[in-house]
């Protein structure tokens, strides 16, 4: 399946975004995700052609938004920004209806502005700015069968227009006149809507400093017709896999690369949260995105702009804001309904005003108050809001989330399980003791050196590292069994086996050493390797067994090993020498009797991670592995797990008290507007600030304790 990215322009609130997501999937598109905060939109599809772009395109156009091509409009105006779109139409707006409430000062001598006709020409052009948005989004909301808040809004100041209009035009104007009303619920709204923008897009703060990290300029390094290197300045989004940088002392890195020449320090805090220069040298690789502080390099571009790590982190979070997790679809399920209730509500509104006070004007006033003063914004944006922080903070402190339901999953987590190798320890092996049986010291080192360098495990890496040889076998067949080891066939039919202590458990009583090398069925030696437990391993879990949580080892390495590093770092329970498909029905067992995280870092903790009710990778994992956690930490270790943990939870929080407000404030609102205690224009500007509240309330993220 290919997944297409889209940023739609239009989206106000959760109906809006319900009316898309509808849409794609009635046209069959799989796993849609709309955000209605920045307008992102995701979706799967075997292979989009030009004509379904285009009939896609069209057909969420025809519901009143409009598909923007961002690389398009980057290309044309790289620079300039246009104008917030509710700041242009408030800006037309204000100044007509400021004059139209001019009467509400007192003493002010203004009778001429007590005409009909003149409040008439002043309303117009506020009426017709604000039907062209509202009223235009408001019908097609009604032809797609899901209507938005626009609807509320058009209606309600439709209401107070046609009103005013009919006294005028039957010679009433000065007992009809509420112009003004109509022109201040358009004008207030849009001011309302300004203000959630300003707010709710500061939520995003986070990732827009790492899109900015993306476009910058790369020093292009070619040659020319006499082979004379030459160095030019292009845009980062113009370089490609293969071609060659210059990066020089305090510039930032261009694209993901491979150094070829020189060395430096590189700040990688853009990526892992760790402000700490990590240094580099010739065949490391440095990160697109981050800095280096000191050195200058050449290097050979791995990935293109779009392909490259920090692009892949920020479409991860992208895709995981516009996920919901299952505390927000009641909500939605709510706001689905909403705007028909409403419209019931403020009927019956009328209807029993007009009956108990006997008076027509103060029942629609009424009336127009209920309609603008509901907002199903409040309800759909509860989880966004909150999200967009959460995983923005996440994001910056290099922890990424896959999906949002994984923030949810957090509160729940009563115990975590955590892999051994690479995972507690640091995975940087150094060669102990070896012995070789019945073989050379150097035929002993070629065979455990060819084997070895096949595997990603991290023993087996530093095997190869350190006895790597210009001389190796060439295999027939090579090949990693999970749980056992490498096993190689050579042509001339010799069977060797380099693994744990389950390929040898019938050649030797000796269960103590690491590696194992057979040759032909027969035991040709052991290898010992030492490794070092992480610095931050022992805070981590002692954080863990401070907020109640039991921690469990599991592990395929022998007992011993870890039943020492179990001592050592405080670990509740040890199980140990598991093989892959062993760790899966342990972790569904533990899953069955209490929500579980397993953290690992291998091939062989896939399907475990994939089990767990949260699976927690490291960064420098496999890649099966990484594709597998539902949470991924960028630090190169463990530090940054209680903050994943506690920005899990305390989103979560923010979710509920959010939504809490919404709730509270439609049913508390509702009410006040229907007997009368709020006029149409003073609703339409609590609904706009109603908003706010939730997107102040969601910032406190950002700065608020999580550990």
């Amino acid at each position: 399946m290919e997944t297409i990215n889209w940023k739609v322009e239009g989206m106000t609130c959760s109906n809006c975004a319900l009316s898309v997501t509808k849409f794609l999937e009635k046209e069959g598109m799989k796993n849609v995700k709309v955000n209605p905060i920045d307008g992102d939109v995701h979706f799967e599809i075997v292979e989009l052609d030009d004509l379904q772009q285009k009939n896609l395109t069209k057909g969420i156009e025809s519901l009143g938004y409009f598909v923007v091509d961002e690389r398009m409009q980057a290309q044309n105006n790289p620079e300039k920004r246009p104008m917030n779109r509710y700041l242009r139409y408030l800006l037309i707006c204000l100044p007509f209806t400021l004059v139209l409430m001019l009467h509400m000062i007192p003493g002010l001598d203004i009778h001429w502005l007590m005409n009909p006709w003149i409040q008439l020409a002043l309303c117009i052009p506020v009426y017709l700015t604000g039907m062209y948005f509202f009223g235009r989004s408001a019908w097609k909301s009604l032809g797609s069968g899901s209507p938005n808040m626009n609807v509320l809004i058009t209606i309600g100041a439709t209401a107070a227009f046609l009103y005013s209009l009919i006294g005028t035009l039957i010679g009433q104007g000065d007992q009809f006149l509420f112009y003004e009303t109509a022109a201040a619920i358009i004008t207030l709204v849009f001011l309302g809507n300004y203000l959630e923008d300003l707010s709710v897009n500061s939520t995003q703060r986070e990732l827009n400093k790492l899109a900015k990290s993306q476009k910058i300029m790369a020093n292009m390094i070619a040659f020319d017709d006499e082979h004379q290197e030459q160095v030019f300045l292009v845009e980062n989004v113009h370089l490609k896999s293969g071609d060659l940088i210059l990066i020089k002392n305090g510039e930032q890195v261009p694209a993901d690369a491979k150094i070829l020449w020189g060395e430096g320090s590189v700040n990688e805090a853009i990526i892992t949260g760790e402000s700490m220069p990590v240094e580099k040298k010739a065949k490391d690789k440095i990160i697109g995105g981050s800095l280096l502080t000191a050195g200058m390099v050449k290097a050979q571009v791995t990935a293109s702009a779009d392909q490259s790590v920090l692009a892949n982190i920020l479409n991860l979070v992208k895709k995981a804001q516009g996920d919901k997790p299952p505390v927000q679809h009641m909500a939605d399920r709510i706001s689905a309904i909403f705007v028909p209730i409403v419209l019931g509500i403020a009927l019956l509104t009328f209807v029993l005003n007009y009956f108990i006070l006997d008076a027509f004007t103060p029942a629609l006033m009424r009336s127009i108050a209920v309609l603008v003063i509901a907002c199903p914004c409040a309800m759909g944006l509860a989880t966004p809001a909150a999200i967009a922080v959460g995983l923005g903070r996440a994001a910056k402190n290099g922890i990424l989330f896959r999906n949002a339901k994984s923030l949810e999953a957090f509160k729940t987590i009563t115990q975590v399980v955590f892999d051994k190798t690479g995972t507690l320890t640091t995975g940087a092996f150094k060669i102990g003791q070896y012995e070789a049986i019945g073989l050379d010291d150097n035929e002993f080192r070629i065979i455990a050196y060819s084997l070895e360098k096949y595997s990603n495990h991290p023993i087996a890496s530093c095997i190869s590292k350190t006895w790597k040889d210009k001389v190796d076998i060439k295999w027939a067949k090579i090949e990693e069994i999970k749980g056992k080891g490498m096993h190689g066939i050579t042509k001339s039919g010799d069977e060797y086996w380099a693994g744990s202590y389950a390929i040898a458990n019938s050649l030797t009583a000796a269960d103590q050493h690491n590696v194992y090398i057979l040759k032909n069925g027969a035991l040709a030696g052991w290898i010992d390797v030492q490794d070092t437990t992480r610095a931050e391993a022992k805070s981590v879990i002692d954080y863990l067994h401070s907020k109640k949580i039991s921690t469990i080892l599991l592990s395929g390495d022998r007992k011993a090993n870890c039943d020492l590093l179990a001592r050592d770092l405080g670990i509740d329970t040890v199980i140990a020498e598991k093989t892959p498909e062993e760790k899966l029905a342990i972790v569904s067992e533990l899953n069955a009797k209490a929500p579980t995280a397993m953290v690992g870092d291998g091939i062989n903790d896939a399907p475990a991670l994939a089990k767990a009710t949260i699976g927690i990778s490291l960064s420098d994992a496999s890649q099966v592995a990484m594709q597998t956690a539902d949470v991924v930490l960028m630090n190169h270790g463990l530090k940054n797990l209680p903050l994943a943990l506690g920005l899990g939870k305390h989103t979560l929080i923010t979710i509920k008290e959010n939504l809490f407000w919404a709730f509270a404030y439609n049913i508390i609102a509702i009410p006040v507007a229907a007997f009368g205690f709020l006029t149409p224009a003073f609703g339409a500007l609590i609904m706009g600030l109603s908003d706010v509240v939730l997107a102040i309330n969601s910032l406190r993220l950002f700065v608020k304790k999580t550990t």
